[in-house]
């Protein structure tokens, strides 16, 4: 077999495609040659598959290979292929079957010992996974995030070595399992802690019932912060899907996963320095931004006439749209200030 195939899947803001990957070892000058519009991380990763390869006790192919990421079009980032890639190049020398990662999708970064790194966006690929025929195989490092998804389609692995001794039947890899408990009402803060404030506690219950946006004036010290701060509470829980549906976004996202925070509605609080990007998202590949990341929670503007101009008008669409009913949910921004008075 000089040519063999294995799965993965990009990230595509939080859709995560198939990606076919294929590795063809032919005789001539020992080269590696990955194709398929990579960027410079995946690109690299032949120095690390080779040396990961080698590490763990297989064969590198003293050969030409060619490492094909399709479809063509589709940009490919990160080290979330090198796995993809290892298994690929093992098959097409021989070394495992081909049969047996046909059943397969494979997500992970691999280190020069040939263990396995977290990746971002593991949690959208259980997601796609969950309508297909193959068992997703993932760090372990992200078997919690992975393991929200319900899945039984899914095993975590912590070298390339373990996964070759199970695609030959020698050990079995595990499922992930959740290690922490989410967060109960009895750990987020409420409204009962706040003495006083009946005014202000009747425009956020108003707020939070009819899903407004809501406007806070006053001096400082008067406690606007802390009751933003309570105002997730009061919002209904979220079902399932909408939960697995914020979950995404914090999974593509530059933040770390907490398992002990699924299901709990977001609150976000950027500061008045953040720019237009930073707030509506942006980058190649897209990144969410501090609006995607309050989805289905709380966006709290603090300070809110310190915010250039740019930035209040990039928030002119979302706060229309979620007026409207056209978003899947509307956003809920508190807005605060400090002046005596506000032209509105």
């Amino acid at each position: 077999m000089t040519v063999a195939t294995t799965f993965s899947s990009a990230e595509i803001g939080i859709d995560a495609p198939l990606i076919n990957v294929e590795a063809n070892v032919v005789s001539g000058l020992p080269k590696v040659l990955i194709v398929g519009l990579p960027e410079t991380a995946v690109r690299e990763s032949k120095d690390r598959v080779k040396a990961a390869i080698t590490n763990s006790g297989f064969e590198f192919p003293s050969r030409r290979i060619t490492v094909n990421l399709a479809p063509a079009d589709l940009p490919k980032s990160s080290g979330r292929y090198d796995l993809a890639i290892a298994l690929s190049i093992l098959a097409a020398s021989g070394q495992i079957p081909e049969q047996a990662i046909a059943q397969y999708e494979l997500l992970g970064e691999l280190s020069l010992t040939g263990h396995l790194r977290a990746v971002r966006g593991v949690l959208p690929a259980t997601m796609r996974n969950r309508t297909s025929t193959r068992t997703l195989i993932i760090p372990t490092a992200n078997g919690a995030e992975a393991a929200i998804a319900q899945s039984s389609r899914v095993r975590t692995a912590t070298t390339l070595k373990s996964i070759v001794e199970h695609l030959h039947g020698i050990s079995a890899l595990p499922q992930p399992q959740l290690q922490k408990a989410p967060e109960s009402n009895a750990d987020r803060t409420s409204l009962n802690d706040v003495k006083g404030q009946l005014a202000a506690k009747r425009a956020i219950y108003i707020a939070a019932a009819g899903g407004h946006n809501l406007l806070m004036i006053g001096p400082p010290g008067t406690g606007k912060t802390m009751l933003a701060s309570r105002l997730p509470c009061l919002i209904p829980d979220m079902d399932l899907d909408e939960a697995l549906e914020v979950a995404s976004v914090v999974s593509v996202s530059n933040h770390a996963f907490d398992q002990r925070r699924f299901g709990i509605r977001p609150f976000r609080a950027p500061h008045h320095t953040a720019s237009a990007v930073a707030m509506v998202g942006g980058s190649n590949p897209p990144k969410p931004g501090e609006i995607s990341m309050a989805h289905r929670g709380v966006l709290f503007l603090d300070e809110v006439p310190e915010f250039s101009r740019q930035v209040l008008e990039v928030l002119r669409e979302p706060m229309n749209r979620a007026k409207s009913g056209l978003a899947a949910q509307h956003i809920r921004s508190v807005f605060r200030r400090s002046f005596s008075s506000w032209p509105l």
